[in-house]
């Protein structure tokens, strides 16, 4: 079986979590966050993978035409060869995966998959900022948002390369 690099997604993460870190790890991975407790996963508030995989499209078009993420030579050659569809792809089953739902990733961890890319702090922070408009153009409310920024937040050390602005 062929895995397509899933390093840009951080190109990231989105949500990238848990790849790394496993579902378990999250509470809103594995229902047992507050909300979710009630009865209601992560995934099912986000609407299932449908909904998920539609966030997910418009994330990673957003980041594909990013200037910030783009400046970094690493990141522009690993966009020039990983399919656009095969990323979407692994994003979505990550999303749906570390919220609760019935997908399983299948590629590599965060570290190995973002190793090369020499991350800076601006370029995560381009990319948050980034998740944060797809969220808000899709009108995930403000908990949920919460929750999936705390996911991605989860990580950061394995995606950005050194301490916090060594290279800004």
């Amino acid at each position: 079986m062929t895995k397509v690099r899933v390093s840009t997604l951080v190109a990231l993460g989105v949500l990238a979590a848990a790849a790394g870190a496993s579902a378990q790890a999250h509470p809103a991975a594995n229902g047992t966050s507050a909300p979710a407790a009630a009865g209601r996963s992560l995934y099912d508030r986000l609407g299932g993978a449908y909904a998920i995989a539609s966030v997910v499209d418009d994330f990673i078009e957003r980041l594909l035409v990013d200037d910030a993420l783009n400046a970094n030579p690493a990141i522009k050659e690993a966009r020039a060869r990983v399919p656009k569809a095969g990323l979407k792809f692994h994003v979505t089953t990550l999303v749906c995966q570390v919220t609760g739902g019935p997908c399983k990733y299948v590629g590599r961890d965060m570290k190995t998959s973002h190793a090369h890319l020499n991350i800076r702090e601006s370029e995560w922070n381009a990319m948050v900022a980034d998740f944060r408009k797809t969220l808000d153009t899709f009108h995930v409310p403000a908990a949920e948002q919460g929750e999936l920024i705390a996911i991605v937040e989860s990580t950061r050390p394995d995606i950005v390369a050194g301490t916090a602005g060594a290279r800004d």
